[in-house]
């Protein structure tokens, strides 16, 4: 059995493209595996558990489709939607994991996070994430309109793209000493996130002993997938399209480190 892992799908009603892959992924990859962990931003957008548009009920049922065949869901939140609370879960039958949080499997600890609190050099976005993961500002915003809650979190995603675009790029990636410093204070040799869209297996020392940062790509053009089994794991493209058949490897399986 394969342990599957994705992130940053971004999924909106204005890429529809993306939302029928990912339901066609669970469908069909997903439903033979062990387990599938979701590391963040796996809407572009979450206003509350009361979001109503199409794409979110579309995603909601597919994913308790997959759980209703026994193969369990997690999901952690992301920069885009770190306001999904119980009622996601009740809607989708997934499970909500903290960010971080520790997994053992196939006899390797792996400290799986969404990422972005790794950029510690973008301060201005830090000071950002803080006062939007405070839970008193989470349920003063909870507590207005829908139509308001959107129109907010559409000014958002404009500042967001602002950002992005002034900022350089070497600000917005994960900082190698949090890194290290994260793995170390959890014992772990092995580090899977998402975020920085910069899908890649990077390998590192780590107080003398070899260490490996998986980092998932993002559902933009084409998916983005880690599957892990008991002879490794293997970062997959999953190409888009009626034409596009199975999936693109990006590499051979790659040996536990």
């Amino acid at each position: 059995m394969t342990t599957l892992f994705v992130s940053d799908l971004h999924l909106d009603a204005l890429e529809p493209a993306a939302a029928r892959q990912f339901i066609a992924f669970l469908e069909q990859r997903a439903a033979r595996a062990e387990a599938l962990y979701i590391l963040g931003d796996l809407f572009e957008s979450w206003i509350g558990d009361d979001e109503d548009d199409a794409c979110a009920r579309s995603v909601c049922e597919a994913l308790r489709g997959l759980g209703s065949q026994g193969v369990p869901c997690y999901v952690m939140h992301g920069n885009r939607d770190f306001l999904l609370q119980r009622g996601f879960e009740q809607r989708s039958g997934t499970r909500l994991l903290a960010d971080p949080v520790i997994i053992e499997s196939y006899g390797e600890r792996a400290l799986l996070t969404h990422g972005d609190a790794l950029c510690t050099a973008d301060r201005s976005y830090q000071n950002l994430r803080g006062l939007v993961r405070n839970p008193g500002w989470q349920r003063r915003f909870l507590a207005l309109p829908l139509t308001v809650r959107r129109l907010l979190a559409q000014q958002a995603r404009d500042g967001s793209r602002r950002h992005t675009g002034n900022t350089a790029a070497y600000i917005m990636d994960v900082d190698q000493d949090a890194v290290a410093a994260a793995m170390r204070a959890c014992g772990t040799r092995v580090l899977i996130h998402g975020h920085t869209h910069r899908p890649a297996v990077h390998d590192f020392d780590l107080d003398g002993a070899a260490a490996r940062r998986i980092v998932l790509g993002a559902w933009h053009d084409q998916g983005s997938c880690l599957s892990w089994d008991e002879k490794g794991f293997r970062l997959e493209e999953l190409p888009r399209g009626p034409s596009a058949r199975g999936l693109s490897e990006s590499a051979a399986p790659h040996p536990q480190p």
